[in-house]
C-alpha cells in the first residue's frame, strides 16, 4: 500500500486532464487521508472543466466570425490615469486556441495577469502595442490619442487582421472590418488577451517612472489620482510624464 504522501505527489503531479484516471487508482483505499485527497482533486478536476466551458463560450464571436482567417482583439488601458501614456494591445490568437484563464485584465491578479502575458506572447500568432505620450494625450484629447495607440498597434501586426473585434469602439482611419463589442474584454477571448498585453506593458512602464519619480509612488498607482499620487502632485508638481489636461483642475 502506497504512503499517502506518495499518492500526494501522484495527484499534485498530474494535470487536470488526466486527474480522473489517478483518482480511480485509489478509489477503494478506505483511509480518511487518501479520501480527502481524492475529494480535493476532483474538485480541481471540476474547476478546470468549467474553466475550459468559459473559455469555450468566451470564443463565441471568434466562431461566429470563423471565416476570416486572422482575427484581431483590440483593447487599450490607461485612458483615466494623470501621468503616463494610453496603451493599446492587439492580439491575434491561433484558431485552435485553448489559453485557459483569459479574461478581462481588470478580472485577474497582477500574478495571473504576468503569466498569461507570458503565455499570450508565446503561443499568439501576432501581438503588438501601441502607445499615445501624455503630449499627444494633451494635443488631441484623450479618445483620439487611444485611437492613435490602436492604429500603431493594428499596423505593426504581421500578418495583418483581416478582422477587428474591437471593445467597445469604432476605430476611424482603419479600412479593417471592426465588430465593436460592448464589455468585450470580457467576452472575447481574444479582447480579453488584448487587455493582458496592453496592462501589462503599460504596468511595467509605470514601474519603470517609479524608479525615476519614486515620490509619486508610480509602482503601486499606475499613475492613476490616488490620494498618495495627488498630495504628491501639489508638493513637487507636475513631472514630464503628467498629463496637462487631466492636472489642471489642481493647478496646473
Amino acid at each position: 500500500m502506497k504512503a499517502i504522501g506518495e499518492i500526494k505527489r501522484e495527484l499534485d503531479e498530474a494535470n487536470a486532464a488526466s486527474l480522473e484516471e489517478v483518482c480511480s487508482l485509489y478509489a477503494e483505499d478506505e483511509r480518511a487521508g487518501v479520501k480527502k485527497l481524492i475529494t480535493a482533486a476532483k474538485k480541481r478536476q471540476q474547476a478546470y472543466f468549467l474553466e475550459k466551458q468559459r473559455i469555450y463560450d468566451l470564443q463565441q464571436y471568434e466562431r461566429a466570425y470563423s471565416a476570416y482567417s486572422y482575427i484581431c482583439g483590440i483593447d487599450e488601458v490607461g485612458r483615466g490615469p494623470l501621468a503616463g501614456p494610453v496603451v493599446a494591445g492587439a492580439v491575434i490568437l491561433p484558431k485552435d486556441c485553448e489559453i485557459l484563464y483569459i479574461n478581462d485584465s481588470k478580472k485577474l491578479s497582477e500574478k495571473k495577469r504576468e503569466e498569461l502575458y507570458d503565455v499570450i506572447t508565446s503561443e499568439a500568432v501576432a501581438c503588438a502595442v501601441g502607445y499615445a505620450t501624455p503630449e499627444t494625450i494633451d494635443e488631441i484629447n484623450i479618445l483620439q490619442a487611444t485611437y492613435q495607440a490602436m492604429r500603431q498597434a493594428i499596423a505593426k501586426l504581421n500578418p495583418a487582421p483581416d478582422l477587428l473585434l474591437n471593445d467597445a469602439v469604432t476605430i476611424p482611419g482603419v479600412s479593417v472590418r471592426q465588430v465593436p463589442i460592448i464589455k468585450g474584454d470580457a467576452l472575447s477571448i481574444s479582447i480579453g488577451a488584448a487587455s493582458i498585453i496592453a496592462k501589462v506593458t503599460r504596468d511595467r512602464l509605470m514601474c519603470e517612472y517609479d524608479s525615476i519619480y519614486p515620490e509619486f509612488h508610480f509602482a503601486e498607482n499606475k499613475g492613476y489620482g490616488s490620494q498618495a499620487h495627488i498630495a504628491a502632485l501639489k508638493k513637487y508638481g507636475p513631472t514630464p510624464i503628467h498629463r496637462r489636461s487631466f492636472i489642471k483642475n489642481f493647478g496646473f
